[in-house]
C-alpha cells in the first residue's frame, strides 16, 4: 500500500499524512476547506524545519517528505489510492456521506478506514456496498509523535484486513493493536474514569483540580493530571468522546458525563485552545498551588487508580483485546506510566475491590459496580 489518501487536513490529517510520507508513502491529502489544507502545509514545512534543525532528519529527508504530501481539491484524485483514512469531524452521517462518494471513485481492492475516535466501525461500513474493505485505524495526537495505534476491525470487515492494517502500521514505525468494535476502543473505554471520577470529585468540593493533578502526578507519576490534560485535548472534545460512550453503552452509569464539563463547554472555557479552561493560559496568569493534603492525595489516588483498574479488567473480561494489547495501549496511548493490569497486581486486586465496594455503599450507585472477574483475580 504506497499510496495513501488522507480525507481531513486538520491536526489529525496533517499528522497522519506527514507519518505515511516519512515512511516513503505517497500521500493525497484532500479537504474540502482548501484554505485549512494550505495552512497546514505551510504549518508542516516549519515542524520539518525545526527537525532539520535539531538534526532529527536530513535536510533532503525533509523535503522528500514535504513533496510525497500532494494537496488535492477533489476526492476523484483519490481514484488509484491503495489505502485512504479518514481525518474528519466526529460526525456518523457526515462520515458515511464521504465514504459512500468514495467509493464510487476508488477501486474495488482500495481499503476504506477511519481514524474515529469512539463511532462504531460496523454502523460506519453498514451502509458502504463493500463493507468488508473497511476498517478502524485510530491515531493518537499528535499522530508523528504518539507510537500507538489501535486497529478496529467491524463485524462486516473481511477476516485478515486487520493483520495486513497491523503489518502497515508496524512498517510506518507505529505500535498497533487490534481492538474489538467496543465504544471508545481500548483507550478511550479504559480512560474515561481518569476523567470522569476527577470532575465527580472536583464537583462534590471534595478537591480543587490542582489537587486533583497534584496527587495524580505525585502518588500515580502521571505526566499530566486529569484536569491539565482536559485542557490539553480540548474540554469540549473530551466531553464529546464521553457523551458517545455512554450513549453507545445504553447510559452504562459508569460513563455518566459531568455536568460541570458541560457547563465549561456551554462557557467555551475549553481549555488551552481557548486560553482558558480548568486553568488560566493568559501570558501573566498564575498557576494556582494546591494545598497539599496527604491523606486526602491518598483517597483521590486510590479512588481513581480503582476505578481505571476496574475497567482494564473487565476489558479482559470481555477479550476487548488481548492483555499484552490492553497495557500496550494505556502506555503508548494516553502515556500511563504503567499498564493497568501490572498496577492492579501491584496494589492488590482485593485493596480494589474494596476500595470500590466502599464507594459503592456510600454512593448506592452503579458506577461503581465491580467487574466479575476483579472477584477472581484477587
Amino acid at each position: 500500500m504506497n499510496k495513501i489518501g488522507i480525507i481531513g487536513s486538520g491536526t489529525m490529517g496533517i499528522g497522519i499524512a506527514q507519518v505515511a510520507a516519512t515512511s516513503g508513502c505517497e500521500v493525497f491529502l484532500y479537504d474540502a476547506n482548501v484554505a485549512q489544507t494550505e495552512k497546514s502545509l505551510v504549518n508542516l514545512k516549519k515542524v520539518l524545519d525545526r527537525l532539520v534543525e535539531k538534526q532529527k532528519i536530513s535536510a533532503e529527508k525533509s523535503q522528500d517528505i514535504f513533496n510525497k504530501i500532494k494537496p488535492c481539491t477533489e476526492l476523484k484524485d483519490f481514484k488509484d489510492c491503495d489505502l485512504v483514512i479518514e481525518a474528519i469531524i466526529e460526525n456518523k452521517e457526515i462520515k458515511t456521506k464521504v465514504f459512500q462518494n468514495l467509493e464510487e471513485i476508488v477501486s474495488e481492492n482500495c481499503v476504506i478506514s477511519s481514524n474515529t475516535s469512539s463511532i462504531s466501525i460496523t454502523s460506519l461500513s453498514s451502509e458502504l456496498k463493500n463493507p468488508e474493505r473497511f476498517i478502524g485505524i485510530h491515531f493518537f495526537n499528535p499522530a508523528p509523535l504518539m507510537p500507538l495505534v489501535e486497529i478496529i476491525p467491524g463485524l462486516l470487515t473481511k477476516k485478515k484486513l486487520a493483520q495486513e492494517i497491523y503489518t502497515i502500521m508496524e512498517s510506518w514505525g507505529k505500535i498497533p493493536v487490534i481492538a474489538k468494535d467496543v465504544p471508545g476502543f481500548i483507550v478511550n473505554r479504559i480512560a474515561r474514569p481518569f476523567y470522569g471520577e476527577a470532575l465527580r470529585i472536583a464537583e462534590e468540593n471534595i478537591a480543587t483540580p490542582e489537587q486533583i493533578d497534584d496527587a495524580m502526578r505525585t502518588l500515580g507519576n502521571f505526566k499530566m493530571g486529569p484536569f491539565e490534560l482536559m485542557d490539553l485535548i480540548g474540554i469540549d472534545v473530551n466531553f464529546s468522546v464521553t457523551k458517545t460512550v455512554y450513549t453507545d453503552y445504553f447510559f452504562d452509569p459508569k460513563y455518566k458525563p459531568s455536568l460541570l464539563q458541560q457547563r465549561m463547554s456551554e462557557a467555551k472555557l475549553l481549555g488551552r485552545k481557548t486560553g482558558k479552561g480548568f486553568y488560566d493560559y493568559s501570558e501573566n496568569a498564575e498557576k494556582p498551588v494546591p494545598q497539599k493534603n496527604d491523606k486526602l492525595y491518598e483517597m483521590i489516588f486510590m479512588r481513581i487508580i480503582s476505578m481505571l483498574i476496574n475497567e482494564a479488567v473487565e476489558a479482559k473480561r470481555l477479550q476487548i483485546a488481548s492483555d499484552e494489547d490492553l497495557e500496550l495501549a494505556m502506555q503508548k496511548g494516553v502515556n500511563y506510566p504503567k499498564g493497568l493490569l501490572a498496577w492492579g497486581k501491584e496494589i492488590g486486586y482485593q485493596k480494589i475491590s474494596e476500595t470500590l465496594q466502599n464507594f459503592y455503599e456510600e454512593y448506592q450507585e452503579e458506577r461503581y459496580r465491580q467487574s466479575p472477574l476483579l472477584f477472581r483475580m484477587q
